[in-house]
């Protein structure tokens, strides 16, 4: 188990996304909300309309935690709970990613993943 990366990958995003839904519920955020963006960060696939490059550049900005723990440190120090459901939406959909096996993208070509080829 611990010499196969793509399994504790996939394993780490599960518990992303495990951590993302019990804090969501914690927080007594709207489910309709949650539904209504969880496949929101996916709209960045668009650029690969461009390129590869270009659609892999968008996807990648879209698909790292850096941006949602911002958030949600922001949401911490300011403070502004209302911006929190945003992150724990974004934090769950990048852990659903990453225990399905969709990594962040290379600009060879869309299958071309951190995980590994899809």
């Amino acid at each position: 188990m611990l010499t196969r990366p793509r399994w504790l990958l996939q394993t780490e995003g599960a518990c992303y996304l495990a951590l993302g839904l019990a804090l969501y519920r914690a927080g007594h955020f709207p489910w309709w909300l949650f539904l209504a963006l969880f496949l929101a960060p996916d709209l960045f696939l668009l650029g690969y309309l461009a390129n590869a490059r270009i659609g892999a550049a968008f996807y990648n900005l879209a698909h790292t935690l850096v941006w949602p723990i911002a958030l949600l440190l922001v949401s911490l120090a300011l403070p502004a709970p209302e911006l929190a459901p945003y992150g724990l939406i974004w934090i769950s959909h990048l852990g659903f990613d990453r225990m399905l096996g969709f990594g962040l993208k290379y600009p060879t070509n869309f299958r071309d993943t951190h995980l590994e080829r899809v």
